[in-house]
């Protein structure tokens, strides 16, 4: 059985290719488990464990696998050096996860530094609505292959609020698509259901508005569902697909 590794810095891209100028197909957040295929050079091929998928990032000083304890439940999170909350070490982003060891006062020591107890959530910790923090990312900077609040891509936005709430996602909108089994009508459409087109995904907030990080606004925005589908499909030329429904 290969080894398991647990990501110990803030971002980290993965690439399709082994070179930096190569596309950035996804992100690997702080406490992610990854395995490695092949080493090449200053490259690693890594599997994440999270939904599989595979990819090349720079050879780092990772960690054999820490079990988390702990989530970060804000958009951005300080980690601080030390637990008075007044010398800034670096930031992590929504659910990333995170080993506590010691308390102190209101802060709590991991690996890493020191971060505000309100900041976190237990790593067992759900919520009823799986899609109750979307719109933290609201604004949030559009980013191909991005799932941070540096920036975001559309099904990033979908697969980290639901991993945030203990639920498997796949990655990538075409195998999304496949996974979630319940298929609803428009006329039928109702809060967190999902509305999928070729290569986009969006979260219906309501019957009439959806929040969807959008390449051509290049942000994370709320639009209006009718007229979200008319502008894709008048200037993308794609049609709805389908809308799933997650029990």
């Amino acid at each position: 059985m290969a080894d398991i590794y647990t990501n110990t810095y803030p971002i980290i891209n993965l690439h399709k290719k082994i070179s930096t100028k190569s596309e950035i197909v996804t992100q690997l957040i702080y406490g992610e488990n990854f395995t490695i295929i092949k080493k090449k050079n200053k490259w690693l091929q890594i599997k994440i464990l999270g939904d599989n998928y595979k990819g090349f990032i720079l050879n780092k000083k990772f960690k054999t696998y820490i079990k988390p304890t702990h989530k970060i439940q804000k958009l951005r999170t300080t980690v601080y050096h030390f637990p008075k909350g007044r010398k800034k070490k670096t930031e992590l982003t929504f659910n990333s996860k995170i080993k506590i060891i010691k308390k102190k006062s209101k802060f709590l020591q991991f690996n890493l530094g020191w971060v505000k107890e309100g900041d976190v959530k237990p790593i067992y910790y759900k919520e009823k609505d799986f899609f109750k923090k979307i719109n933290l990312f609201k604004n949030i900077k559009y980013k191909w292959g991005g799932k941070s609040f540096k920036g975001i891509d559309c099904s990033a936005l979908i697969q980290i609020c639901l991993n945030f709430n203990n639920r498997f996602c796949p990655r990538d909108t075409k195998k999304q698509i496949k996974y979630f089994k319940k298929n609803v009508k428009i006329n039928s459409i109702k809060k967190n259901d999902i509305l999928y087109w070729k290569g986009h995904v969006a979260v219906a907030l309501s019957k009439n508005e959806l929040i969807h990080a959008y390449g051509p606004k290049n942000k994370t925005i709320i639009m209006n569902i009718k007229k979200t589908i008319n502008i894709i499909k008048k200037t993308a030329k794609l049609k709805l697909l389908k809308i799933k429904r997650i029990n």
